[in-house]
């Protein structure tokens, strides 16, 4: 029934899921309540200035906990935090093992005996060995052997605004990487990649600016040359998938000869990386250009569909800056929710642990904090994601439905925040909510996964993987109908429920155009992306190239391509959002309208231009039959 009401978009807003809003504040609340709680416990300070095995925080007075001996102390003018075996880092734990005490300086250099140790103490007045033990006795008592720092101490430095000495050199750190890279069977493959991550760092940083230069020029090609942007693409791809292959071949060969020379181990890296991307690339064009010769003749529906979403651009500019700001907001939230997580850490009640030190554990209901700030993780960040699907579909049905694009708001993205925050808070956080039900079973399967590698049956494996993959295509129909429903509410100002069934409904009565535009649209945005990571690296390749004597440039070729992914990704979805909302208002337009006065088409005329097209393309393949009516088809 809701799909034969008429839609009559932009006429009048109303607030909708006002429930789902109020309750979405009153979580809010809660995470501030966790946040309140673990400051006023003390959390807060010693996080930030630091505490010892003792329970005393860092430079303040402390109280005695009961049955703890050097509890209590006045450290004033002791304001940093020194373990004495800074390297000794449980990694079940994940923690440092290590005695932690409160100091008034970090050693600025190395100290190799437990001389140095005592000249540093009477030099500086920093104590690095035990409260009991007094500075004339570090060479004299035996227990120094026990309560100083493991010698040689490392040269360490305070932590910027956590009051932690932390040794300078890093190499301790690497290990515990090391640890963790299950893979690497010889411990000086991680070293040498890290030294290859480090000279090269200024090469990555200029190649991950390059990424977000070319991005921003790929939008602006799309907003100027929409017509001719899927061949420029195509032609760009191939060009570029078959140069970054022959130069890949070519350097191979080439290292190869040189290599023959020069036996070091970080030239057979080298070769033997080289050998793999090529080999890599190799595959990578052949299947792209298989997939290219199958959808070639669906180009024009892309192209129609590019140039009108290239003229909501033009109109509508700060659309290419919405992942700017989504990934601002994403950040400022997701730091609040660390700081909060790293208070979590060190709240509660002093307990004396099997080591006879101070542990902070939280007892009873307050111990399951945790969960509930895990979830708000999660709804929080899906909540800002579907706060800028709203904004985009609000701008974009704006640029849609209004006849007369002189008569468009001055903003019209600041206008769809505007009604956003007015009217539209409430089907947004129903609709994240909806994800973040999905989200967490599918997550604590995956973690399930993970802790039980190599201890469950085939069987068992089979099921798990089999369960977190269908949650997973659930949550892409979700967030994609989702999406569907906030352009659906944007137009007609519906609650949550009714804009997703209307869309619904929508969408399937055109599931072949659907299936089209999905196919076409999200095929040459992926080959957009494609050409921005290709251009990255082999931008970066040629750059390493020069430094491949004496630097491995495996791990930060990979950091450069995954960025300019990642950067390519941002900006492009929000082209890919663009025309999924143009979409779903040619297709109410075109069943609500039919071009008779009173009825007019709000669509755009190469949009119109393109359904006639289209209509007469499938009555030919409708007498012509054979394979060019089946491809035509789905058009």
């Amino acid at each position: 029934k809701s799909s034969k009401r008429e839609w009559k978009p932009l006429e009048d807003h109303s607030c909708t899921d006002v429930p789902w809003l109020l309750l979405f504040i009153l979580f809010c609340v809660g995470m501030g309540f966790i946040c309140g709680f673990s400051i006023a416990t003390g959390a807060a300070a010693r996080l930030l200035s630091g505490y010892d095995s003792y329970g005393n925080i860092c430079g303040q007075k402390n109280v005695k906990v009961e049955g703890i001996v050097n509890s209590g102390l006045d450290l004033t003018h002791k304001k940093y935090v020194f373990f004495l075996d800074p390297c000794n880092i449980d990694l079940v734990h994940q923690r440092i093992k290590s005695l932690a005490l409160c100091v008034s300086a970090c050693p600025r250099k190395e100290l190799k005996t437990l001389a140095d140790i005592q000249k540093f103490a009477e030099t500086n007045g920093s104590t690095l060995c035990s409260y009991e033990l007094q500075p004339s006795e570090y060479t004299t008592d035996p227990r120094a052997a026990k309560l100083c720092p493991k010698y040689p101490v490392p040269e360490s430095a305070p932590i910027p605004f956590f009051h932690r000495c932390a040794p300078v050199n890093i190499s301790c750190y690497a290990k515990f990487a090391e640890a963790l890279i299950t893979f690497v069977s010889d411990s000086s493959v991680l070293h040498r990649l890290i030294s290859g991550v480090m000279t090269s760092k200024e090469i990555i940083m200029g190649l991950c600016l390059l990424s977000l230069v070319l991005s921003m020029i790929l939008m602006v090609i799309i907003r100027y040359i929409s017509r001719v942007l899927v061949w420029i693409l195509t032609i760009l791809v191939i060009l570029g998938s078959l140069g970054g292959t022959g130069v890949l071949w070519w350097l191979y060969a080439k290292q190869r000869i040189s290599a023959s020379a020069v036996e070091t181990q970080i030239a057979k890296d080298n070769l033997q990386a080289l050998l793999i991307y090529a080999i890599s690339a190799t595959v990578f064009t052949v299947i792209l250009f298989l997939i290219m010769l199958i959808m070639r003749k669906r180009v024009a529906l892309t192209i129609a569909l590019f140039h009108v979403a290239g003229k909501v651009f033009i109109h509508l500019p700060l659309l290419v800056f919405q992942p700017f700001w989504t990934f601002f907001v994403l950040i400022l939230f997701w730091t609040y929710w660390i700081t909060v997580l790293l208070f979590l850490g060190t709240t509660g009640s002093p307990v004396p642990n099997e080591e006879g030190f101070v542990e902070f554990r939280m007892v009873g209901p307050l111990k399951y904090m945790w969960w509930y700030h895990v979830v708000g993780l999660i709804w929080i960040s899906e909540f800002i994601l579907a706060c800028q699907q709203m904004t985009v579909a609000g701008a974009v049905v704006t640029y849609y439905f209004t006849r007369e694009k002189r008569n468009l708001p001055f903003t019209p993205i600041l206008a769809s925040v505007n009604r956003l925050v007015c009217y539209h808070l409430g089907t947004v956080a129903k609709g994240s909510f909806i994800i973040t039900l999905v989200k967490i079973p599918r997550m604590i399967l995956m973690y399930i996964h993970t802790q039980l590698k190599g201890k469950e049956n085939a069987c068992a494996r089979c099921m798990l993987k089999a369960c977190i993959c269908c949650l997973w295509c659930l949550e892409k129909c979700l967030t994609y109908l989702n999406q569907n429903a906030y352009t659906a509410t944007a137009i007609n100002s519906t609650n949550f429920c009714t804009s997703a069934k209307d869309a619904f409904v929508i969408l399937v009565e055109n599931a072949l155009r659907v299936a089209a535009i999905n196919t076409v649209g999200d095929f040459m945005l992926f080959l957009g992306k494609v050409l921005i990571v290709c251009s990255t690296g082999l931008a970066g390749i040629m750059l390493l190239n020069y430094q491949r004597d004496y630097t491995i440039w495996v791990l930060p070729l990979i950091i450069v391509c995954l960025f300019a992914f990642l950067v390519a990704h941002c900006f492009l979805s929000i082209y890919e959002m663009v025309v999924d909302v143009l979409f779903l208002c040619f297709a109410i337009d075109t069943k609500y309208n039919d071009g008779s006065p009173g009825r007019e088409f709000y669509m755009d005329k190469v949009l119109m231009e393109f359904v006639e097209n289209s209509r007469k393309s499938m009555k030919e393949a409708g007498r012509g039959g054979g394979a060019e009516g089946r491809e035509l088809k789905p058009m």
